[in-house]
């Protein structure tokens, strides 16, 4: 008997719980969530969701990013940035898209574009 070969699509999701602390960068291809602290630079191929308890002091780079909690640095969004109520970014924002909903803080410069990669995730 033959063995089939298959090619098992996982998709991959890492964990930043609260109360964890990271000092460094983070490389990835999957998706992230940081409930905890993170600084360092942080560059993943996926998605990456700050919570309403995250903290990230860095400079970001990803496909899409949803920000609940704490930023301070670069964002470099390929598609999607969105900037929760609860959300404090500060710092200079490349994305193809954002959204901001009220009660959200921002501070710094947007430059959007129709570019597919800006500058997000290599």
């Amino acid at each position: 008997m033959a063995k089939e070969n298959r090619e098992i699509s996982l998709q991959v999701i890492n964990l930043i719980a609260k109360g964890t602390q990271i000092t460094g960068d983070i490389l990835s291809d999957g998706d992230i969530r940081i409930d905890g602290e993170v600084t360092g630079n942080l560059d993943t191929k996926g998605r990456l969701v700050i919570g309403e308890s995250g903290k990230l002091v860095g400079e970001i780079r990803c496909k899409s990013c949803e920000i609940a909690g704490n930023h301070k640095g670069k964002l470099f969004i390929g598609e999607l940035l969105s900037l929760k109520a609860s959300s404090n970014v500060t710092g200079d924002i490349i994305t193809g898209k954002l959204s901001i909903e009220p009660g959200a803080y921002f501070a710094g410069t947007c430059t959007m574009s129709n570019e597919s990669d800006n500058n997000g995730s290599k």
